[in-house]
C-alpha cells in the first residue's frame, strides 16, 4: 500500500486487497477456457501453487468438464455435460470449490459476513472476464455470457453480472455495471471511486468512461 498509494491502509482494506490479487488470476484460470474453448477445469486449492511476493501461479488440472461434441470429450478427466447451461453450473460450481475455503480464510481479516464475500466472488468472476474480452475485442459476447452464468439467483454468489448502458457525451454507447461488493479503495483515496463502484455517480461514469474511450 505504501508502495502503490503512499500512505498506510486499514488491516482489513489490505486484506480485500490481497484477495482481490488473488482471486482475479484465479478465477481467470476458470472463466477464459470456458469462453474461448466451451472447457471448464476443476481447479480445487490443493491443485495450486501461488507465489506471493511474484504473484505468480502453477496450477495441476486432472478433471474438466465439456460439451458432448468437443474433439477432446474422449480424453482421461473429460467430463461431458449435456449442453451450455450445465457448463454454466460447472463454470460456478468450479470457482465456488476454489474460493469458498478462501473466503472463509479471509472473512476474520476482512471483517465482513458471508453474504459480503460472496459478492465480491460475484465481482471478481464478472469484471475479469469482462476485462480479458475487451482485449480480445469480444466484450459483447462477453457482457452476453456472464449475463446467463450469474442472473442473480446462483447461490452461492451475490448479485448478477448487472450490465447496462450510460449513453456518452457523443451518443455513443457505454457499458458498466454496480459492483455486487465494495474494494474499499475510496478508503485510500475519497476522490477517485472505480468506475463501476456503487458510490460513483452515472455522470462521474460517463466521464470516466468516455475519457477512456478517447484514449
Amino acid at each position: 500500500m505504501l508502495r502503490d498509494y503512499g500512505r498506510q491502509a486499514r488491516p482489513d482494506v489490505i486484506a480485500g486487497f490481497a484477495l482481490h490479487r488473488y482471486a482475479w488470476p484465479a478465477c481467470l484460470l476458470i472463466t477464459v477456457p470456458w469462453f474461448l474453448h466451451r472447457r471448464v477445469p476443476r481447479m480445487p486449492v490443493d491443485g495450486v501453487v501461488f507465489q506471493r511476493a511474484l504473484g505468480r501461479m502453477a496450477v495441476r488440472v486432472g478433471e474438466f468438464a465439456c460439451l458432448p461434441d468437443d474433439p477432446l470429450a474422449g480424453l482421461p478427466g473429460a467430463r461431458v455435460v449435456p449442453d451450455e447451461e450445465a457448463l454454466r453450473a460447472e463454470v460456478r460450481a468450479s470457482v465456488a470449490e476454489h474460493l469458498e475455503p478462501l473466503l472463509d480464510g479471509f472473512r476474520p481479516r476482512m471483517r465482513r459476513g458471508k453474504r459480503a464475500l460472496w459478492g465480491m466472488a460475484t465481482d471478481e468472476i464478472v469484471e475479469g472476464l469482462w476485462y480479458i474480452a475487451h482485449l480480445l475485442g469480444e466484450e459483447r459476447r462477453a457482457m452476453a455470457e456472464l449475463e446467463l452464468l450469474l442472473p442473480g439467483s446462483t447461490g452461492p454468489y451475490v448479485g448478477a453480472a448487472g450490465f447496462r448502458e450510460l449513453t456518452g457525451p457523443d451518443g455513443a454507447a457505454l457499458p458498466t455495471r454496480d459492483r455486487a461488493g465494495c474494494c474499499l479503495f475510496y478508503t485510500l483515496r475519497p476522490e477517485d471511486t472505480c468506475v463501476t463502484c456503487p458510490r460513483t455517480c452515472d455522470a462521474d461514469r460517463v466521464s470516466k468512461l468516455a475519457a477512456t474511450t478517447a484514449d
